[in-house]
């Protein structure tokens, strides 16, 4: 863990300007993982599926492809293990011929099984043919890897035509798309997160955890919102740091971005930056900026709007716009 941790902290490499885009599609089995590499080709992407991962570096040797590639990784792949696939997110981060990406399909365990029931397909990991435990042992072996992704998206409640939607969203490349934005709240203590473009410390806040009533709350609550916002810091940061985000927009766009990940941080994140990335997700939105909100925090315990509780994590990309 804490190895990963200052790995999450090293710096970014200085990208060629030729970059290859790699997409790496992984997730549980079932939440969707073949339909978005269906869905990424018809997007213009080169797609593979279940390629030995000892034969990723030999595929991606030599000059940077023509179009985008797309790598479907699951637990079926050859040399298929959690600390494998990091090892081959770092190396390729660190390699500045290459701009890695991970799309990370996620769903509930009960759909996943009832989705198991209706297909009568066998899970890849259930030995006796019942799907729970598998799906239990496959969540547990992801959760680095989930850790590290750079885009999440929660399939439970998504028919095939929605995740097709959803992805073009964020990955559709083609002229005229307008660039997606990706608002994200996490925690200090667990590290910064990788694939932030733009990072912004809300620890100076006025922090509801020491409030007793507040503490076992998030910022998606209104008393929590109104706690953090009646700092007389508050005004002027969120101002300032809108501003300037809506001044870089454009910029990005024309740089040819498609994605844009914006990072909030606070020391638990749960409060403050849960608070001031909903904030600015619905600021931006109302700009027209095609925005997403992600709490990293948060997805780790199971939590309706505005309580924070124990439980399995709710991964999700939540659209704004």
């Amino acid at each position: 863990m804490n190895a990963d941790r200052s790995a999450s902290q090293a710096p970014e490499p200085c990208r060629e300007p030729d970059a290859q885009r790699l997409v790496l599609v992984t997730g549980p089995s079932g939440a969707g993982r073949s339909t978005a590499i269906h869905v990424l080709e018809d997007l213009g992407f080169e797609a593979i599926d279940n390629l030995p991962l000892s034969l990723v570096p030999r595929l991606l040797d030599g000059p940077a492809r023509p179009a985008p590639l797309a790598l479907g990784l699951d637990v079926r792949n050859r040399d298929f293990s959690a600390a494998n696939v990091i090892e081959l997110i770092d190396a390729l981060t660190r390699d500045p011929r290459f701009a890695p990406e991970v799309l990370f399909l996620d769903c509930a365990s009960d759909t996943l099984v009832r989705r198991y029931a209706e297909t009568r397909r066998r899970h890849p990991l259930a030995e006796d043919g019942s799907p729970s435990d598998a799906i239990r042992a496959e969540r547990d072996l992801l959760v680095p890897i989930r850790a590290r992704a750079e885009v999440l998206v929660d399939t439970t409640d998504l028919s095939p035509h929605d995740l097709r939607a959803e992805l073009a969203r964020v990955f559709d490349l083609r002229s005229g798309k307008a660039m997606s934005v990706s608002v994200q709240s996490f925690s200090y203590k667990r590290g910064v997160p990788r694939g932030l473009d733009m990072m912004f410390d809300c620890r100076f806040l006025a922090n509801p955890h020491w409030v007793a009533g507040l503490r076992a709350l998030d910022g998606r609550d209104g008393a929590v919102r109104a706690h953090v916002t009646a700092d007389p810091r508050f005004a002027a940061f969120f101002e300032r740091v809108r501003d300037l985000i809506l001044f870089l927009l454009p910029a990005q766009v024309d740089e040819g971005k498609a994605h844009l990940a914006i990072g909030f941080g606070c020391t638990g994140g749960q409060h403050r930056s849960v608070t001031l990335a909903e904030m600015m997700a619905d600021s931006l939105a109302q700009e027209g900026w095609q925005v997403s909100k992600r709490h990293r925090e948060l997805e780790r315990h199971h939590a309706g709007p505005g309580q924070a509780g124990p439980g399995p994590a709710a991964a999700q990309t939540e659209k704004v716009a």
